[in-house]
């Protein structure tokens, strides 16, 4: 492996951390409705699971409502059952074409467990990216026992 090599698959790395801490942010739940935050949901489709933006529009029409609309309705119950699944914590409003969300206001209880849970996501983050540099280094300074660098 050459240095330039090397430095290319380390930065591939750590941008791919950066990203997963990026779409781990955009699914956790503030005071307004965004659809990144149950976009990420698997639903059970035909023995399948997918993610739930393949299978419906999601938009936030008012600043505490999520409207979901599925491409193909017979699978509304499905969604319906994935999104009562997961931890979101909303639960949703079926009338037969569509699915309402209601996001309720954040309570000082949960604002201190979603600091808390975004404190240890972005750790999980750091540490990602320090074993990809400290792998890289070994790697760098084989190279340079090897008289490659």
């Amino acid at each position: 492996m050459d240095p330039d090599t090397l430095l290319l698959e380390t930065e591939e790395r750590m941008e791919k951390a950066v990203k997963v801490l990026g779409d781990k942010y955009r699914g956790m739940r503030t005071g307004r409705a965004n659809p990144g935050l149950i976009e990420s949901i698997r639903v059970d489709y035909y023995g399948a699971s997918t993610p739930l933006k393949q299978l419906a529009n999601i938009s936030a029409p008012e600043p505490d409502l999520l409207v979901i609309k599925p491409f193909d309705v017979s699978v509304m119950s499905d969604i319906e059952k994935a999104i009562q699944k997961s931890d979101v914590g909303i639960h949703p409003a079926n009338d037969g074409r569509l699915l309402r969300l209601q996001v309720p206001p954040l309570s000082e209880e949960r604002r201190q467990q979603l600091v808390t849970r975004a404190k240890e996501v972005a750790e999980e983050s750091r540490v990602s990216i320090r074993n990809v540099r400290r792998d890289a280094n070994k790697d760098a300074d084989k190279l340079q026992t090897d008289k490659a660098i």
